[in-house]
């Protein structure tokens, strides 16, 4: 559906696509999705009551035991009917608690932070790259690639692995289409057992709804054949990790803004000033918003510098921008867009798409000048080269991203508060935590490692 669908528009799609049930869908802070099913006969009720939940039983979405109920109330322009259950339909929702929007639902977080940027005449648009794996349990309970064949040393784009999971990456992608996204790549990615496909970019708020869905879709999908799809970023060692690279522009009505001849552009990469202020606003807040583009304690497995045996990283470290080079964290494939590499398929992309924004509005409003593009491989520069470039390192794990998160006065803004207390401290606790329990775990290489060493 577009955004111009009414509920009337819906009403008519039930009854003659014989709908049956309606999801309504929402997601807690990990972008973890959650739902009601409702019979499509009550859609009328559920336009008027919502959907109830208890807010605490769903997970980090700012609710206690003891809070009222979360109310689920659709959107209905997000109507999406499940091409592989077709009798079943979703809608996105935003939150309200006692008839009042909840700022802690982060559908709703990045919808203030949207409203804002439309009051300066801005629509802020993305295309999402979502990366992942599939998988199968063996016997021993171990996991292992769902094609067994995989086993390349440099799979990337290999024609053969492609074919063999046609069955199941050609039904995604007919879905894709059939949901009108507009599928126009299927890919074999770096990583034995890993795919990409592509869908057409939209404004922000589009492109997240459609990347929940999607994720939900591809796990569904695969948990039906006995597999597991996963968009982990990092669930193996020894190979490259998955991201979710936002490609983005600003636009302003028919125009976007950041784009500039080439030919006009002194640093030649097609970006128009204000494109240059918002990759300057991402590099100024960069250290602080990968708490939120790289969520988990995984997340910083795959930002690492070096080789994995299946080819590189493909994943940044350090805070730089340039033309079409991806060891950038921000590269400029083509004029008038800027890829966010730092982004990874753990992300609740709600909350990354504010924070990036924030971010990088902060960048224009302010006119910061990014330097000079960097045009070296940064996965084989030395430290003493990044310091004489001046060049940043990003934070190595989830606990330095979060403690350079809570300094940060224009994310702080962006995503909130509620009751006297901000969003990205509620963030931060959790995440902290998680950090906590990661820490406490006593993994094997440690055991191999310090047990006989002393």
């Amino acid at each position: 559906m577009s955004t111009e669908t009414t509920e009337d528009d819906v009403r008519k799609a039930i009854a003659e696509e014989g709908i049956d049930f309606l999801f309504a869908q929402f997601v807690d802070m990990h972008g973890k999705p959650s739902a009601k099913l409702i019979p499509a006969d009550h859609f009328d009720d559920l336009l008027t009551d919502g959907a109830g939940f208890a807010g605490f039983a769903a997970g980090d979405i700012g609710q206690t035991p003891d809070s009222p109920d979360m109310i689920a109330m659709p959107d209905v322009s997000t109507f999406t009917r499940l091409p592989w259950i077709p009798n079943v339909a979703r809608f996105a929702c935003n939150i309200t608690v006692e008839g009042e929007e909840w700022p802690f639902c982060p559908r709703t977080i990045l919808q203030r932070q949207l409203a804002s940027a439309a009051e300066q005449g801005y629509e802020f648009r993305i295309g999402a790259e979502l990366e992942y794996f599939l998988l199968r349990r063996a016997e021993d309970g171990t996991l292992e690639l769902a094609d067994p064949l995989d086993d390349l040393d440099q799979p990337c784009y290999d024609m053969r692995a492609l074919t063999r999971n046609l069955p199941f990456v050609t039904e995604v992608a007919n879905n894709i289409t059939a949901l009108g996204w507009d599928n126009y790549a299927t890919d074999h990615e770096d990583a034995n057992g890993q795919f990409e496909q592509n869908w057409q970019y939209a404004d922000a708020m589009t492109t997240c709804d459609r990347a929940i869905f999607y994720r939900y879709m591809v796990e569904s999908m695969a948990q039906e054949r006995g597999l597991i799809a996963t968009f982990m970023p990092k669930p193996f060692g020894h190979l490259t990790g998955n991201g979710c690279h936002f490609h983005m522009s600003l636009w302003k009505g028919d125009e976007n803004v950041f784009e500039r001849d080439p030919a006009d552009d002194p640093r030649g990469l097609g970006l128009s000033e204000d494109g240059y202020g918002f990759v300057g606003g991402l590099k100024d807040h960069a250290t602080a918003y990968i708490a939120i583009t790289a969520p988990t304690v995984n997340s910083y497995k795959r930002l690492v510098v070096g080789e994995p045996t299946s080819g590189s990283t493909w994943a940044p470290a350090y805070v730089t921008y340039g033309y079409n080079n991806r060891s950038m964290m921000l590269r400029i494939p083509d004029v008038g867009r800027i890829e966010d590499r730092t982004v990874d398929g753990s992300c609740n992309p709600y909350l990354a798409a504010t924070a990036i924004l924030a971010a990088g509005l902060d960048g224009m409003e302010r006119g910061l000048d990014p330097g000079d593009p960097t045009g070296e491989n940064m996965f084989t520069t030395s430290e003493a080269e990044r310091e004489k470039m001046g060049i940043e390192t990003l934070p190595a794990n989830l606990l330095d991203a979060t403690r350079e998160l809570k300094g940060d006065e224009v994310l702080r803004k962006a995503f909130g508060s509620h009751d006297g207390r901000d969003y990205v401290d509620y963030f931060i606790e959790r995440k902290q935590n998680e950090w906590t329990m990661a820490h406490e775990q006593i993994t094997q290489w440690e055991i191999d490692r310090y047990l006989q060493l002393f």
